[in-house]
């Protein structure tokens, strides 16, 4: 039978005491410089925290102050709206009150310029062969509201036409003459002449413009065009051109 033998081991010995103590005394040291450099990032971790905490209590703190800014700015918008909405549709309001009332004045003068148009053009057909005789015009036929018509369709409305055998008196009356009524009295001549030229008539086209109302620069304007001017004088119209004048013809 064999006996095991236990393997003893001799006690340490001083020296090895003494280095295991030195060699945890070191471990120690670097254990606690450790721990303080820990403490030391911790502390300062804990500072930025506190840092960082603080500033997004600030910015909650600024967001919270602009959202209720812009809820301030977005009520006193809408009320500005609103109050420009308002004053639009009362001035709306208005600007139609106006122009119903204005089509009204002009339906009314529209009328009254009818009437007197009217009025001027009795004033002017009678006696007006008399007042052409003068410059050596002599017409037969007087036609008021005439019309001169083409393949069945009108080519231009006159008001008042003078015939006679050499020559036809165009004359355009109007209440109050202006510039327009002249340009638009020559372009109508302008196409009765090419109208005569396709009917072989030869006769002289010569224009007049009549009014009772009729200012200096649109009297000038009708004469530089070489019209006839026609004016009221008292309860009659009278010729009102330069001597020497000489009407153009078409």
């Amino acid at each position: 039978m064999t006996v095991a033998q236990t393997e003893t081991r001799s006690p340490a010995t001083p020296e090895e005491i003494w280095a295991i103590l030195r060699e945890a005394a070191e471990w120690r040291k670097e254990y606690e410089k450790e721990a303080v450099k820990r403490s030391e990032v911790e502390a300062n971790w804990f500072k930025e925290e506190a840092k960082w905490r603080k500033k997004e209590a600030k910015w909650r703190e600024e967001d919270a102050r602009r959202r209720e800014e812009e809820a301030k700015h977005r009520e006193e918008d809408r009320k500005k709206w609103a109050e420009l909405w308002k004053g639009f549709a009362e001035t709306k309001e208005k600007f139609d009150k106006a122009d119903r009332q204005i089509s009204n004045t002009n339906e009314k003068v529209g009328g009254l310029e009818k009437t007197f148009g009217e009025v001027v053009e009795h004033l002017v057909a009678p006696g007006i062969e008399d007042r052409l005789a003068q410059y050596g015009l002599v017409f037969e036929n007087v036609y008021p509201n005439a019309k001169v018509k083409e393949n069945r369709q009108t080519l231009a409305e006159i008001d008042l036409l003078l015939e006679g055998d050499d020559a036809l008196l165009v004359v355009e009356i109007k209440a109050k003459v202006k510039t327009g009524d002249v340009e638009k009295h020559a372009a109508r001549l302008e196409k009765l002449r090419k109208h005569y030229d396709r009917r072989k008539d030869r006769r002289r086209l010569i224009g007049a413009m009549a009014g009772a109302v009729f200012n200096s620069m649109e009297k000038k304007a009708a004469l530089d065009a070489g019209f006839f001017v026609i004016v009221q004088s008292g309860d009659t119209m009278q010729m009102d051109v330069p001597e020497g004048f000489k009407p153009k013809e078409w």
